[in-house]
């Protein structure tokens, strides 16, 4: 008799045992010679030692099946113990399961377009309307090659720019004052990364999420980093994050020059970002229209009403580019030419 301990270092034991302990309960009953106890994600194994050896064997494919779909069942179970290989079905355009098993997929062309984009460059713009996928794609891919071990760390970042009205003094802490302007991030994770895995990502900062204002002075190696709300980037945070790119990293920008929250004197670092960048080798770009809108169906519908309106009523305003600068702007993103 021998004791063993196997260690879940890549899944949520939440997810791994099973509603009421049901998939922890099957592997016990599929190995009667042994004693298996489960503490948190700590497993002890005591029995044969040829026995024990096949349990790690399987246990350390279940958990890989686990950690790939993001969910468990009995039937999965069954077949990976006795030898046969899951049945997968194929899903087209797939980035990574989500939570529950859900697939994260490319839905649109654009949507394609921005995986391509960042599978061939190391520097990504990603612009257009609101509700086109663009930050949830990024994080998506952003997990993804952190789930390959492709990098080590994930940063997010967006400026803290307040949409129209001013909230005041927040209390709290300083965690607590940024994360009302950081929580549609938080919200993308959380339907990506199973709850303990990215409570303990986020305690060893490998996953990190900042306000832009804290990004200066960082050399950013080995990591996926993301700027998310770029339009309401100033001119000089725009240049300072840009900057912040290390080796074997990875940026993706994504902003809607339609939804421009800063003061009317204050130029917006992403309009800009985009002229100077021009041309430059090694930068993909990918524009999103109103097409590419995955929420509900009256997103699109609103959007298309509130361009209607303004192409009749509005001269430019703070939150909106002016129709010339929008028409610059599409033209700066044809020309950025992407790395051969």
């Amino acid at each position: 008799m021998i004791e063993r301990i196997y260690i879940l270092e890549s899944v949520d034991p939440v997810i791994f045992y099973g509603v009421n302990n049901v998939n922890m309960q099957l592997i016990k009953t599929l190995f009667p010679k042994l004693r298996i106890v489960a503490r948190g994600n700590v497993m002890k194994v005591i029995g044969d030692e040829d026995e024990s050896e096949l349990f790690l064997k399987k246990i350390r494919e279940v958990e890989k099946y686990c950690e790939e779909f993001n969910s468990l069942s009995e039937d999965i179970i069954l077949d990976i113990i006795k030898g046969k290989a899951p049945v997968i079905t194929k899903q087209e355009n797939l980035i990574i399961h989500g939570m529950n098993g859900k697939p994260i997929v490319a839905r649109t062309e654009n949507q394609q377009r921005l995986v391509k984009a960042f599978e061939e460059n190391d520097l990504v713009f990603a612009t257009g309307p609101a509700g086109t996928g663009k930050t949830f794609i990024a994080i998506a891919l952003a997990v993804k090659a952190l789930k390959n071990k492709e990098i080590r760390k994930i940063i997010l970042s967006r400026p803290a720019v307040e949409a129209g009205e001013k909230l005041g003094f927040l209390p709290g802490e300083m965690k607590d004052k940024l994360d009302p302007y950081l929580q549609p991030l938080y919200d993308a994770l959380q339907d990506m990364v199973p709850g303990a895995k990215l409570k303990e990502y986020m305690e060893n900062n490998v996953i990190q999420i900042a306000p832009l204002a804290f990004m200066r002075g960082r050399t950013l190696n080995d990591a996926v980093i993301i700027l998310d709300e770029a339009q309401n980037t100033t001119t000089h945070q725009i240049k300072m994050f840009l900057t912040r790119l290390g080796m074997n990293a990875k940026m993706i920008i994504t902003g809607d020059v339609t939804q421009i929250d800063l003061p009317p004197t204050a130029t917006s670092g992403l309009i800009q970002a985009m002229q100077i960048l021009k041309g430059v080798k090694g930068i993909g770009k990918v524009e999103f229209e109103k097409k590419d809108i995955v929420r509900h169906k009256l997103v699109q519908r609103i959007v298309d009403a509130y361009d209607k309106f303004d192409s009749k009523h509005s001269k430019g305003s703070s939150r909106t580019a002016s129709k010339e600068q929008q028409e610059e702007i599409k033209n700066n993103i044809n020309n950025i030419q992407d790395a051969p």
